[in-house]
């Protein structure tokens, strides 16, 4: 990601992000999440990013907090890289996920969406290629995967998935695999790629309780 011209540099990342906050849709470093983006509010946010840095910080909003306008402590930021308004005034847009956030201060807004101060200081490995920190576990990311697919009877291109490196697998599966919200927001806020990938084999395997506090905010 280091090399990418249009990924704002780690130590230039934004000091304050809109955030859009979405049951069980994360986005996860260098893959994509298509989005429909119809509120007024959310218009607004997409409009308001495109005119600055184009970034916005996907989270989970959180069941168990207060109020209901409780949000999980970690998200992700993602830039929109592909945009088109529709006739019935929509926008459909792709984010592609940039770099982990921990969610700060919450800041007073006159647009309707919501404004945080994110805390990057955990997530600098997010731009570090980790494809050959990882590449020995490829055969058997790939063997546990064929095995969950035939267990579940899902049609995967296969082929496809073994040209992409761990990390990029571990990745956009987590994002693409019907994991639920808490599994979804424990493999985001797990810092190491090793770990990451241990959980995501251990959840595919079914042998993983997720633990009953995930972190919020």
């Amino acid at each position: 990601m280091g090399n990418n011209p249009f990924i704002t540099p780690f130590d230039s990342l934004p000091s304050t992000l809109s955030i859009f906050p979405l049951p069980g849709a994360i986005v996860m470093p260098g893959a994509e999440l298509p989005l429909n983006i119809f509120e007024p509010r959310y218009l607004n946010m997409i409009n308001d990013a495109i005119a600055s840095h184009r970034m916005i910080g996907m989270v989970q909003p959180d069941p168990n907090g207060e109020g209901g306008d409780a949000v999980c402590r970690t998200g992700c930021a993602g830039r929109i890289t592909q945009f088109r308004e529709t006739s019935d005034c929509r926008i459909e847009m792709v984010l592609t996920g940039v770099c982990r956030f921990d969610v700060g201060e919450e800041l007073s807004t006159t647009r309707g969406y919501r404004l945080v101060v994110p805390d990057w200081s955990r997530f600098a490995d997010d731009y570090v290629d980790h494809t050959e920190q990882l590449q020995d576990d490829h055969e058997r990311l790939m063997q546990t995967l064929e095995h969950f697919f035939d267990a579940k009877g899902y049609e995967a291109d296969l082929a496809m998935l073994k040209q992409l490196s761990v990390a990029r697998l571990v990745d956009s599966l987590t994002m693409a695999l019907p994991f639920d919200a808490t599994e979804k927001q424990m493999l985001l806020e797990t810092v190491e790629p090793e770990l990451r990938l241990a959980n995501f084999i251990a959840l595919i395997d079914g042998d993983f309780d997720v633990p009953d506090s995930v972190t919020r905010h």
